[in-house]
């Protein structure tokens, strides 16, 4: 029998610092950025990978993820990001209540997280995880104002193992498998605080591995380099479980960094939205993704450069 959960409010830990901490100006800022992505697939969508990075630093990039909400029906938001404050085994479950946002609150589907604490020992209920994390706080602006009558599921990754992201994919897919209306969110940023040149040569490899559907391409390439991406284990988890939940498609929709936004390419965040599915348009370099192979000047030319402010780029 699933175990009940008591629940409770999760306070927003960096609204009126990472994003606008009213309910005019959030939703204001997300639709600007939502104005300024561009729609390229259309098809069944099973998930989205998007940057958690400061709205200002990775909405530009992250709108062009979420943009593909608009018009579909979701019940339910299953988010896996990475933990950076608190370091533990396994995966960290919100299991019940809500998620605080200026917006309003997003309430937690308590059913999907019992079923998930219940399909492996490595996930487990630790809310205390959850209090000060950005990962997945970043992704909520998006969602409520996209899709408000979803619940969600949020989850966290400790330690990122090979071991946990298996573990995690595998979950995600068991229990998911019977439900419609449902969306994978993997929460990540790219390389950190590298000049652009280096950054772009580093997240090629991501994303090569994501415009492949290559998850074992992935775990290979963080095996050997940690720092390709903060939220590596929970991408290749998200990704292992959108293909066994249907998905055969993985469209790149768009690569930038900090340094598009501040100016300063000498220490850059990369960002990366993209979405797997099974997509009716062809998903060879879609319309809007910046492609790092790509010439400095065309990177330049496509970046959307609103002005610098002192908030954070990871």
């Amino acid at each position: 029998m699933a175990k009940e959960w008591p629940g409770g409010i999760r306070r927003a830990a960096v609204a009126g610092r990472w994003y606008p901490g009213t309910a005019a100006s959030l939703a204001s800022a997300v639709e600007a950025h939502l104005a300024g992505a561009g729609t390229c697939v259309s098809g069944r969508l099973v998930a989205l990978i998007a940057p958690h990075a400061a709205l200002l630093y990775s909405g530009p990039v992250a709108a062009y993820a979420y943009r593909l909400l608009r018009g579909r029906a979701i019940d339910l938001i299953v988010l896996a990001g990475p933990s950076h404050f608190d370091d533990f085994d396994g995966v960290a479950v919100y299991p019940a209540g809500a998620f605080e946002t200026p917006l309003g609150p997003i309430d937690i589907d308590a059913g999907c997280a019992s079923a998930l604490l219940e399909a492996s020992p490595m996930m487990r209920a630790h809310p205390a995880a959850h209090a000060r994390e950005h990962s997945l706080e970043m992704q909520l602006p998006f969602i409520r104002r996209l899709a408000p009558q979803a619940r969600i599921v949020p989850l966290l990754m400790g330690r990122q193992t090979a071991e946990a992201g298996r573990a995690l994919g595998d979950a995600l897919a068991a229990v998911l498998e019977a439900r419609a209306r449902v969306l994978l969110v993997a929460s990540t940023d790219l390389s950190h605080y590298h000049d652009a040149a280096t950054a772009a040569s580093l997240d090629a490899v991501v994303i090569g591995c994501v415009e492949r559907f290559d998850a074992d391409g992935l775990q290979e390439a963080l095996d050997r380099r940690p720092d390709h991406a903060c939220g590596g284990g929970p991408t290749i988890a998200v990704m292992r479980a959108a293909r066994r939940l249907g998905a055969r498609d993985a469209v790149v929709l768009r690569y930038a960094d900090s340094g598009d936004v501040s100016g300063d390419k000498s220490a850059v965040v990369g960002y990366l939205a993209a979405a797997l599915g099974v997509f009716t348009k062809d998903p060879g370099n879609a319309a809007g993704a910046q492609n790092p192979e790509k010439t400095e000047d065309a990177q330049e030319a496509e970046a959307h450069v609103v002005p610098a402010r002192t908030v954070a780029t990871r």
